[in-house]
Order: C-alpha cells, then sequence, then structure tokens
C-alpha cells in the first residue's frame, strides 16, 4: 500500500514541479515572519509539540536585496498554478492522446458520447501511466534532492528538468527541430543538451499534433468504409433521403466493440512513443 501511494504522490509533485517550488518559497517566507510568534508561545508548549522541519530556503523573495511582498508572492504563485495546464499539454503525452480521443469519437459519429469528461479522464490515466518513468526520474534527480536541502534551486531545477528533455527529445522530428531553429536563429546545436527548452517545446508539440493526426487518419479509414458501404446499399434501394449516418452508425459501433477497439487504441497510443535513449 505505502508503494501504490508513494508512485501517484510522485508523479503529481514531478508534474507540478514549478507550482512545488513556489510553494516552497513561500512557506519560507511564512516561516521568517512566523519565528517571532513562535518565539513568544510558553515553553511548555515547546517541548510538547516537536518542532516542525522547515522547507528548504531559496532566496527568491527578495528582489534587489529587497523583500517582496506576501501579496505580491501570492499572486505569482496564482500566477504559477494557472501555467500548470500548459504545461501538462506542452511537456508530456497528453497532447497526443487527447487529439486521438476525440478523433476516434467522431469518426464513430456518436456525438458527444463519451463525453469530454470521460476522454480527459482517459487522457490523464494515460498520461500517467506513459509518464511514470520520466516523473520518476525528475524526483530522484531533482526534486527529492531540493526538498531534502540536499541541492540548490538552480541545480534542482536543471537536474529535474533534464527527464522530461529527454522524453521531448525521443518524440520530436529532425525537420520540425530544425524548422524552429532556423526561426529562432539558434542552430545548429552540438549535442542535445545544447538545444533551447523554447525551441525544443515548440518542436515536440508540432511533432505530436503530427503524429496524433496520422494515428487518427489510420483509425478513420475502416469507419470510411463503412459509411461508403451503407451509403451504397441505400443508394442502390433508392433510399436517397434517408441519412447514411442513421444506418451505419450502429454497425461501426458493433464493428469497434467487436475488435475490443478501446484496448487496440489504448495499446497503440502507448507504444507509440519512442523510448527515452
Amino acid at each position: 500500500m505505502t508503494l501504490s501511494l508513494d508512485r501517484p504522490l510522485r508523479t503529481l509533485c514531478a508534474l507540478a514541479l514549478l507550482l512545488a517550488l513556489a510553494v516552497g518559497l513561500l512557506g519560507h517566507a511564512a516561516h521568517a515572519q512566523a519565528a517571532p510568534a513562535a518565539a513568544a508561545q510558553p515553553a511548555a508548549a515547546s517541548v510538547a509539540a516537536p518542532p516542525a522541519r522547515p522547507l528548504p530556503s531559496v532566496n527568491v523573495g527578495q528582489v534587489g536585496g529587497q523583500p517582496v511582498s506576501m501579496p505580491l508572492q501570492v499572486l505569482l504563485l496564482m500566477t504559477g498554478i494557472t501555467l500548470l495546464p500548459a504545461a501538462l499539454m506542452g511537456i508530456t503525452a497528453f497532447t497526443r492522446i487527447i487529439i486521438v480521443l476525440g478523433l476516434l469519437r467522431q469518426a464513430l459519429g456518436t456525438g458527444q458520447t463519451p463525453s469530454n469528461q470521460v476522454l480527459l479522464a482517459l487522457a490523464l490515466f494515460l498520461t500517467f501511466m506513459i509518464m511514470t518513468p520520466t516523473f520518476d526520474a525528475a524526483w530522484s534527480a531533482g526534486i527529492s534532492p531540493y526538498l531534502d536541502g540536499t541541492m540548490d534551486f538552480k541545480s534542482a531545477w536543471a537536474a529535474a528538468a533534464q527527464p522530461f528533455r529527454g522524453f521531448m527529445l525521443a518524440q520530436v522530428r529532425d525537420t520540425d527541430l530544425m524548422t524552429f531553429a532556423g526561426l529562432s536563429h539558434t542552430g545548429p546545436y552540438a549535442t542535445p543538451n545544447d538545444v533551447p527548452f523554447s525551441v525544443l517545446a515548440a518542436s515536440f508539440l508540432t511533432s505530436e499534433l503530427k503524429t496524433a493526426f496520422e494515428i487518427a487518419f489510420l483509425i478513420y479509414i475502416p469507419f470510411v468504409i463503412v459509411d461508403l458501404v451503407v451509403a451504397s446499399v441505400l443508394m442502390s434501394m433508392g433510399m436517397m433521403m434517408m441519412s447514411p449516418m442513421i444506418i451505419s452508425a450502429p454497425f461501426k459501433i458493433l464493428l469497434f466493440v467487436l475488435v475490443d477497439g478501446w484496448v487496440l487504441v489504448v495499446g497503440s497510443l502507448a507504444g507509440s512513443f519512442n523510448p527515452v535513449g
């Protein structure tokens, strides 16, 4: 049970790296402000409750040697939280998975079934499953040493970002990478570590979009064939006023269920990601 709970914790912490670091900084500032109040407590209370371990201190609460006010720190923290969805879509497997699932629903012709919430839940679970090795590597390399106080902020940031860079480099196409390198006037690169993160993220997103549409095209083919067969039969019977979608929808659903389509799609999606070299 301990291992089963520890893995989701590491997954969420690695995905919210910026949030975790910001919370640590905010907690350090709050701890510094609460120190005088804690010193005024009676001695008996301090003996009864052991002192809590403070969060690692990072000098981000000061700009130009002047302390940043608490409302401004909270504002920066809330701003960082709003960027988490962008990080989820920009540096993980979520983009490819949700696009393929959405186009699969359109190919089935089932309208809004499954609902967006169901597709999002399935996409998130698949993303966590695929990204678990990357999350674990980021946790072990950067986040855990930083929380233990054995690594400073800059080193922890670089170490935790390295597994995500490796994952994105394994999926990105060379043509996309060179295109954005030319647009940013930063290429060519001697080693993969020389690729700027902005170029890598943009190249990764375009590569994921292309791969997702390629997979969706292959999924569409059998359903298009069913639509063509049904439309031809209706035309030969003179039933031109009847929509082929009404007749073909049950056959497409039956075909998808008989071949165990959800397992095939999910397995193909999980296997479509290149391993990190």
